[in-house]
């Protein structure tokens, strides 16, 4: 399994992150490759606006409805032969699966890439229980074999390059693969994993969607490996956070066909796969026993605040890959399950706050993740909030409050924020001494240290707007006739 995310601060993360060369090549390389696959992929969508808008009307609608359309998917896939669980926490949902394992006498599980899993602490607490759990996602089996949790929630080893993929799975694999080419890294992986998938006592997989109309659960895969997870072991346990609910087959449908795009640029995946109950009588395949885990854990707060728009979230990652922040410092520097805008609401309103008072600020609050999520989240504005919220918390430290109220004083005063801007460009212009870019910024090392600062022009903005609008002017008046 992947290791254990061990909380550090963001700030302490995020400064090695930025140097780390090999990140840098291994993000530019995955990230530049999703936004230009969504791009093209959607100037073939007519009418990709309204089909977001209709998306973001599916989930709204259902959290207006919650309490109705999960009792109905409960009644729905219990009817079909499916026993649902009910988990208030993520220990508690663990605690579950670990049990419905024990007593399947299950020493083998595998698994399909699931976040919530990792949310959860799947992995960890099948170990601790002493049963094998085998990551069957590609991505997956990587940090697995490495030892690392995942940095994407998309494609968990974005941050490993294909040299370092090629190193490791000499290294580990029984068989090593043929070459460094990609196919045959793929082969030996294939090779790696295709006995467990025979011998595993129990398939663990998440749910992209829950149906309530049929009680049935959507996986979406690349690699094929959800099926082999999900079908072959005798005992198939499903663990998805009650927000994966939609009321319809047709709304699925319609939020699948946005998943695929803003995920990885396509117009659908390899296998997407409904499950509706267990093997039935006279079906010759599928598991025998079929148990799904609805889990809580801090959803239901979540959605009693300003934030509950975050709840719509369909787990496409496009926020992050978008992202200029998490393009330079990756994922694991969030030191939490769900890295980039997302993770930085997400883990502040399900972890606390406190905890996490560093995420808001990780934003340049350009507003890209708010304009490619394909569900219409406002990140960016809810970002902007519980900024708010870290200063009215008091969790803001004494420079931040202390920069804070000298920003709040010179902008009531704008004579003396003219003077000051003027002060400061004259300053910086001394500084740059004739170049274009300053690259020592006295009591600014921080930022210095991995940029430079442009020069600023002789004239300030507000200089130059004004010479602009008395020349418009000037211009104005003498084409004007003289009457």
């Amino acid at each position: 399994m992947g290791a254990s995310i061990t909380p550090r601060p963001f700030r302490q993360s995020a400064a090695k992150a930025v140097n780390d060369a090999n990140l840098k090549i291994a993000l530019d390389r995955t990230t530049g490759l999703l936004k230009s696959r969504r791009a093209a992929i959607l100037e073939r969508f007519e009418d990709y606006e309204r089909a977001r808008a209709q998306g973001a009307a599916i989930k709204q609608h259902t959290l207006d409805n919650w309490a109705f359309y999960l009792e109905q998917f409960e009644e729905r896939a219990s009817a079909a032969g499916a026993v649902v669980h009910w988990a208030d926490t993520a220990e508690h949902a663990s605690q579950i699966a670990v049990e419905l394992c024990r007593e399947y006498g299950a020493k083998r599980a595998t698994r399909v890439k699931s976040m919530l899993g990792e949310e959860i602490g799947l992995p960890r607490a099948l170990e601790a229980a002493g049963i094998e759990s085998i990551e069957t996602d590609l991505a997956e089996h990587i940090i697995q074999l490495a030892e690392e949790p995942p940095s994407h929630i998309i494609i968990p080893a974005m941050h490993k390059r294909q040299e370092e993929v090629s190193a490791l799975f000499y290294e580990q694999h029984a068989t090593p693969p043929d070459s460094d080419k990609v196919e045959d890294l793929v082969g030996s992986a294939r090779r790696e994993l295709r006995i467990k998938f025979g011998t595993a006592d129990v398939g663990i997989s998440g749910a992209n969607f829950l149906v309530a109309e049929t009680g049935s659960i959507a996986t979406v895969t690349n690699e094929g490996n959800g099926e082999l997870t999900c079908e072959l072991p005798d005992l198939h346990i499903v663990t998805a956070g009650i927000e994966k609910l939609v009321p319809r087959l047709e709304d699925a449908s319609l939020l699948l066909r946005l998943l695929s795009r803003a995920a990885l640029g396509t117009e659908f995946t390899q296998y997407t796969t409904f499950y509706t109950g267990p093997r039935r009588n006279g079906e010759t395949h599928g598991p025998g026993a079929m148990h799904i885990i609805l889990v809580d854990a801090g959803r239901s707060d979540l959605a009693a605040t300003r934030y509950r728009d975050m709840l719509r979230c369909i787990r496409c990652g496009a926020c992050m890959n978008h992202c200029p922040v998490y393009g330079e410092v990756g994922g694991h520097s969030y030191s939490a399950v769900y890295p980039g805008p997302m993770g930085a609401i997400l883990t502040p309103t399900l972890r606390g706050l406190e905890t996490a008072k560093d995420l808001p600020q990780a934003c340049t609050l350009n507003g890209r993740c708010q304009e490619v999520c394909p569900v219409k989240i406002p990140l960016a504005d809810m970002i902007r909030d519980l900024r708010q919220d870290v200063t009215d918390q008091g969790l803001s430290g004494p420079g931040w409050r202390v920069g804070l109220g000298l920003w709040s004083h010179l902008a009531a005063r704008p004579w003396l924020y003219r003077w000051t801007e003027r002060l400061s460009s004259l300053a910086l212009r001394v500084l740059a001494a004739g170049r274009q870019n300053i690259s020592v910024l006295p009591m600014a090392g921080a930022w210095s240290r991995s940029r430079d600062l442009p020069a600023p022009s002789a004239q300030s903005f507000l200089d130059q707007y004004k010479n602009d609008r008395l020349g418009k002017r000037g211009r104005k008046a003498k084409q004007e006739p003289r009457t």
